[in-house]
């Protein structure tokens, strides 16, 4: 049985991933280069993907690097002296999140974490080739981490940061609106089906990288199929896709 053309191009994109942009900040340098930044400041990786919660991608992963302006630091020890009430006031005043006083905590309790367990450096979530299943665990126990972004996030280190990793069989596609509809719209999955459904769709595609179809799923929806005028001729998989064909 042949690849499919998905898993194919998950297998380009990772072999000709280059670490220097990543899709979530495509318009916002600074921000790009300041969550890139593992070596440096890896606090502000973990801190954007647990920001990225039922908002805009691009400004959820920069809301790290706006709280870090207006305190004056990007360390790690910068953030960890502001209290809670100090980003709860920050979240509200700045309108940096769909739900501040949710994420307020979450961001604080997730700096005041990294501080306790990891002596300050996230970095040691993924450090030492653990197996997906360990760094996916890690990223969990943070509050406000559900499987979508714990996946997610160790998904972007293997994918984008060339993290070295034992496995790579518990990366699982991250489910959202653009994964959903292109995988029904190619008639991969039918409409309505559950999130677990589309999981193990994955698992089936690509048994030891499910996530791997995830960032060409995820650029397709972005920019081809749009839930509303869906830009089907210009889109790289259309010969593959249901919905085109019967257009």
């Amino acid at each position: 049985m042949s690849k499919h053309i998905l898993v194919k191009m998950g297998e380009k994109n990772l072999a000709n991933s280059d670490n220097k942009e990543l899709i979530f900040l495509p318009d916002d340098p600074k921000a790009n280069e300041i969550v890139i930044d593992l070596k440096n400041r890896p606090h502000a990786f973990v801190l954007a993907c647990l920001m990225d919660r039922q908002m805009n991608a691009e400004r959820a992963w920069s809301i790290p690097v706006r709280i870090m302006d207006i305190i004056g630091g990007t360390s790690i020890d910068a953030l960890a002296s502001v209290s809670l009430k100090e980003y709860q006031n920050i979240f509200i005043k700045h309108r940096l999140h769909r739900f501040n006083d949710l994420m307020s905590e979450v961001f604080y309790n997730a700096v005041q974490d990294i501080v306790e367990y990891y002596d300050g450096n996230a970095a040691k979530i993924w450090e030492g080739k653990p197996s997906s299943a360990a760094i996916v665990c890690k990223f969990l126990e943070f509050e406000g981490a559900g499987p979508k972004i714990a996946t997610m996030a160790t998904n972007i280190l293997a994918r984008d940061f060339r993290i070295p990793m034992s496995d790579y069989i518990c990366l699982d596609v991250s489910v959202d609106v653009h994964v959903r509809r292109v995988m029904t719209r190619m008639g991969l999955v039918h409409e309505g089906c559950s999130n677990d459904y589309i999981i193990y769709k994955a698992r089936e595609m690509s048994p030891t990288y499910p996530g791997i179809i995830d960032a060409p799923l995820w650029s397709i929806g972005r920019e081809f199929c749009h839930s509303i005028n869906p830009a089907c001729n210009n889109c790289v998989v259309k010969t593959k896709c249901d919905y085109y064909k019967k257009k």
